[in-house]
């Protein structure tokens, strides 16, 4: 697999209906989008990075503090959040040419720069057996459906939930895949994809207020752990 020019792609919409103005709102000393971008900016596979979004905000924001990020302005047809991602996708990569590309969010603040190359190198060393990536994260507890039925464990015993069974959750924070198997299949999970974990501190995902403080306080410690080392 050639590594030498991977897209990121950053999708981010002007609305948020559970935390409003989630993608531009100030969290740890800066808007929300630039904890992605300042990540993506530092990952060496990565050769361009393409913000697809039709917030003014966010549009604003990019050509005065991020003029090497490329901005697509998301059609009219495509803004309205029941549009499927996998469509914003192969209109995004209609546009942008690469081997391969890389998608994360906004909403993914705490993702490390080395995680990402790492995951590169994953499907490097694994195409083709896998064709697409995604990002995972471990669950170890007891889980049940909507009809009271477990899961992933025997209620009759009461093993210690680390040796249960593991599941993974897709976390949303790393795709990679090319637009030939995206337009082939329709997913960017392509037909045979790898899963790749990622440590749960890496994958908050900020879906309401109670994840934007969560994160704002992660990043914040990690802040405080930077200077406290400088």
């Amino acid at each position: 697999m050639n590594i030498d020019h991977v897209v990121a792609f950053v999708p981010m919409r002007h609305v948020s209906v559970r935390v409003p103005g989630k993608n531009y709102r100030l969290i740890a000393g800066k808007p929300l989008y630039a904890h992605i971008l300042d990540t993506l900016l530092v990952v060496p596979e990565v050769s361009q990075i393409v913000v697809d979004t039709d917030s003014p905000v966010i549009l604003e924001g990019l050509e005065k503090h991020y003029p090497m990020v490329k901005a697509v302005l998301r059609p009219e047809h495509m803004r309205a959040d029941t549009v499927p991602m996998n469509d914003i996708l192969l209109y995004d990569t209609s546009l942008v040419e690469a081997d391969w590309y890389l998608q994360t969010h906004s909403t993914n603040p705490l993702l490390k720069a080395e995680t990402i190359s790492r995951a590169i190198r994953a499907l490097a060393e694994d195409h083709p057996a896998h064709d697409t990536l995604f990002g995972v994260t471990r669950l170890q507890t007891r889980l049940w459906d909507e009809h009271n039925r477990p899961i992933n464990h025997n209620p009759a015993e009461l093993i210690r939930t680390q040796d249960l069974p593991p599941v993974f959750e897709d976390n949303s924070c790393i795709y990679l895949f090319q637009r030939q198997a995206l337009i082939e299949h329709g997913t960017r999970l392509g037909a045979r994809p790898l899963m790749f974990e990622i440590p749960a501190a890496e994958a908050v995902d900020i879906d309401d207020e109670l994840d934007f403080t969560v994160a704002g306080l992660m990043l914040e410690a990690q802040n405080q752990a930077k200077k406290d080392k400088a």
